[in-house]
C-alpha cells in the first residue's frame, strides 16, 4: 500500500479509503490511486483486513470424502451459495475416506484461521476438534454425524430412505430383494441397512442375509468393479437390488451392461443420465440444496455469535420413480 501511495502521490490513508471504500475520495484522486494499483499489480489482503477488524478471515473450510463425486460436488455448490450470502468464501478439500487425512485437513484449515468448518465425516473420532471448538471455531457435520463431540449436525433420513426403496420394489411385485452397501463402519451404510431390514419387515418380505453384501468401496477401478461384480453374482437370486450409493450403482450398471435382463435397481443418490438408461434407474435422493444450505446457515449463525444448544437436523429423502413393472409371469402372486 505504501508503494501505491508513493506512485499516486497521495497518503497511505487515502489509498486505504479508496481500496476499502471507507470514505468519499475526489474522483481525480481515486483515479490516480486505481491507476497506480493497476500498474503495480496491488491486491488487497482481505484476510489481514478482516483480522484487524475482528471480522474473521471471510472463509469457511469444507471437507468432503471425494470432491470428484457428483454428490459432494452438488453439496459443495449449495454450501458455497449459502456461504456467499454471509460474505464468506469456501475452501474445499477431499479426505479420500481417510480419517488421518480428514484430521490433518481440519487442523490445517483451523491453522489458516477459517471462520468455521463443514465436515462430511469419514470416521467417528473427532476429539481433536474439542480445543478448536473451545477456542471459538464452529463446526457443522453434514450427511454423517461426528463422534465424541456435541456439535451441530445436518443429516438425511437414510433409514427412512432405504425403507422407502424396499416398499417401492415390493409394490412392483419383488420379493427377493438384495442390498449392496459401502463399508459397514460408515454411518450412512449402517442406517441404510437398518432401513432396508425395516422395509423388508413392513412389506412382509424375509430379510435374506444371502442377498446382502457390504464393504464395497466402489471408486471405478478394476478391483472395485470386480468386487461389485462378485457381489452381484453372490446375490444373483435377487430380482431387485438396492444399491447403497451412486458409485456402487454405477459400478453395478457397468458390470450388468453385458448381461441379459437387468434386475430392478433403486440406487441411493441420483446420477447423471439415470433417466436415459434402458431401463432407467430409480433412486432415493437427498435434497442436496437443503442439506448444504441448512449446514451453511447453521455455521453462519455460529460465526455471528449465536450460542443456541447444538442442533441435529434430519431432512427427508425422496423417491424418484423411474421403474418398470415385472413381467406378468414373474410377478409375485
Amino acid at each position: 500500500m505504501t508503494d501505491v501511495a508513493r506512485a499516486a502521490g497521495v497518503s497511505i490513508k487515502t489509498v486505504s479509503r479508496v481500496v476499502n471504500a471507507e470514505a468519499p475520495v475526489h474522483p481525480g484522486t481515486a483515479a490516480k490511486v486505481h491507476a497506480a494499483i493497476e500498474r503495480l499489480g496491488f491486491r488487497r489482503n482481505a484476510g489481514a483486513r478482516n483480522l484487524r477488524t475482528g471480522s474473521g478471515t471471510g472463509t469457511l473450510g469444507l471437507i468432503v470424502e471425494d470432491i470428484g463425486n457428483p454428490f459432494y460436488s452438488e453439496l459443495h455448490r449449495a454450501i458455497e451459495r449459502a456461504a456467499a450470502t454471509g460474505g464468506r468464501h469456501v475452501l474445499a478439500a477431499s479426505s479420500e475416506g481417510d480419517e488421518e487425512r480428514e484430521r490433518d485437513l481440519a487442523l490445517e484449515f483451523c491453522a489458516r484461521r477459517v471462520d468455521g468448518l463443514v465436515i462430511i465425516a469419514c470416521g467417528e473420532r473427532h476429539d481433536y476438534l474439542a480445543a478448536e471448538l473451545k477456542a471459538g471455531t464452529p463446526v457443522v457435520f453434514v450427511d454423517r454425524p461426528c463422534g465424541e463431540l456435541d456439535a451441530d449436525t445436518v443429516l438425511a433420513d437414510d433409514e427412512g430412505g432405504a425403507a422407502m426403496a424396499v416398499a417401492h420394489l415390493a409394490r412392483l411385485g419383488h420379493r427377493e430383494i438384495g442390498f449392496l452397501g459401502d463399508a459397514p463402519e460408515i454411518h450412512t451404510t449402517r442406517q441404510r441397512l437398518l432401513g432396508f431390514r425395516r422395509g423388508c419387515e413392513e412389506a412382509g418380505i424375509d430379510y435374506d442375509e444371502r442377498l446382502v453384501r457390504l464393504g464395497l468401496r466402489a471408486r471405478g477401478t478394476e478391483t472395485d468393479l470386480a468386487d461389485v461384480s462378485a457381489a452381484l453374482r453372490d446375490t444373483g437370486a435377487a430380482t431387485a437390488i438396492v444399491t447403497g450409493n451412486n458409485r456402487i450403482t454405477v459400478a453395478a450398471l457397468r458390470t450388468l451392461a453385458a448381461g441379459g435382463r437387468r434386475p430392478e435397481l433403486v440406487g441411493f443418490d441420483d446420477f447423471e443420465l439415470a433417466d436415459l438408461l434402458d431401463p432407467p434407474v430409480s433412486v432415493v435422493a437427498s435434497d442436496l440444496t437443503a442439506l448444504g444450505t441448512t449446514a451453511a446457515q447453521l455455521l453462519l449463525a455460529r460465526t455471528r455469535g449465536d450460542r443456541f444448544p447444538p442442533k441435529k437436523v434430519v431432512l427427508p429423502m425422496r423417491l424418484i420413480d423411474r421403474s418398470h413393472p415385472l413381467p406378468r409371469e414373474e410377478s409375485a402372486p
